[in-house]
C-alpha cells in the first residue's frame, strides 16, 4: 500500500468510520481500507473479509507487508459470515452493486446483531440498498456522493433506529435519489442524474415506438414518474 493513500472513494468511506470502532470490511480489495484505518489510528482492530481464496491471499500479503497481522485479520467467508463470533460494531461493504449489497445484508441478518453502523458504497442501484435499510429497521443517517474519474459513487451510512425519520412524504423519490443527497445537491449529484435523465429519455422514446403499448404501460409509467422527479430536481 503506497504511502497510506486510498482512492477518493475509499477515503470518503473512511471519514464515516468512528474513532475506536472495530470494523469489518466485506470484500476488502487487498485490505486497503482496514490497513489505512489502523495506520491512521482511527480503529484499533479490523477484519478483512473475502469470499474467494485469491483476494484473501492478496489481503494477507498486504497485511503482512504492513506488519499488521496482530490487529487485522483476513478471513474467508461468504458475506457477513466472517463477523460471526467477532466483536465488530461497524460493517463496510464497498464497491459492489446495490442488489448484491442488499443480498449480503439480507443473508447476514443474524450477524448484524451488535453492529451499530453500516457504511455502504454501492457502485450502481443504491436504491436497492436504501429500500433494504428502510424495510429492516436501519436509519439512513447520512449520505455522500462524489465524482472520481468517470464514475460517480454514492455512500450510505446507516444505524439501527427509526428507518422513517430520514424520509419525507416523497418516499419513492427519496429511496431512488437519496433523501440527504436531495437536500445537499452538489456537482456529482447533478452529473449522475443528468446522465440518468438522458438515458431514461432514450429508453422512453424506444418504448413509445414499440408495438405492444398495453404490455409496456407499467414500464412507461415508471419512466414517466422518474423523468418528472428529475425535472423537479434538476431544472
Amino acid at each position: 500500500m503506497n504511502d497510506e493513500k486510498l482512492s477518493m472513494r475509499l477515503e470518503k468511506v473512511a471519514t464515516f468510520v468512528r474513532s475506536g470502532s472495530v470494523v469489518a470490511d466485506i470484500g476488502s480489495d487487498h485490505a486497503y481500507l482496514p490497513i489505512y484505518l489502523v495506520k491512521k489510528g482511527i480503529v484499533p482492530r479490523a477484519i478483512a473479509g473475502e469470499v474467494n481464496e485469491g483476494p484473501l491471499s492478496s489481503a494477507k500479503e498486504q497485511i503482512k507487508y504492513n506488519d499488521l497481522n496482530h490487529v487485522i485479520t483476513a478471513k474467508l467467508g461468504n458475506g457477513l459470515a466472517v463477523i460471526q463470533d467477532e466483536s465488530v460494531n461497524t460493517v463496510v461493504i464497498a464497491g459492489m452493486g446495490g442488489p448484491l449489497i442488499a443480498d449480503i445484508l439480507e443473508n447476514g441478518k443474524p450477524q448484524l446483531e451488535g453492529v451499530e453502523r453500516l457504511i455502504l458504497q454501492p457502485n450502481v442501484a443504491a436504491d436497492h440498498v436504501r429500500r433494504w435499510l428502510f424495510n429492516n429497521g436501519w436509519s439512513l443517517i447520512d449520505e455522500a456522493i462524489l465524482d472520481e474519474g468517470d464514475h460517480v459513487y454514492e455512500i450510505l451510512v446507516a444505524e439501527s433506529g427509526d428507518a422513517k425519520e430520514s424520509y419525507s412524504d416523497d418516499l419513492e423519490k427519496e429511496l431512488w435519489m437519496g433523501p440527504h443527497l436531495l437536500r445537499n445537491k452538489n456537482s456529482a449529484f447533478n452529473k449522475k442524474w443528468n446522465r440518468e435523465w438522458n438515458q431514461l429519455e432514450k429508453v422512453y422514446d424506444q418504448l413509445k415506438q414499440a408495438n405492444d403499448q398495453k404490455k409496456l404501460s407499467k414500464k412507461t409509467k415508471d419512466i414517466q414518474q422518474k423523468l418528472s422527479w428529475l425535472k423537479e430536481e434538476l431544472s
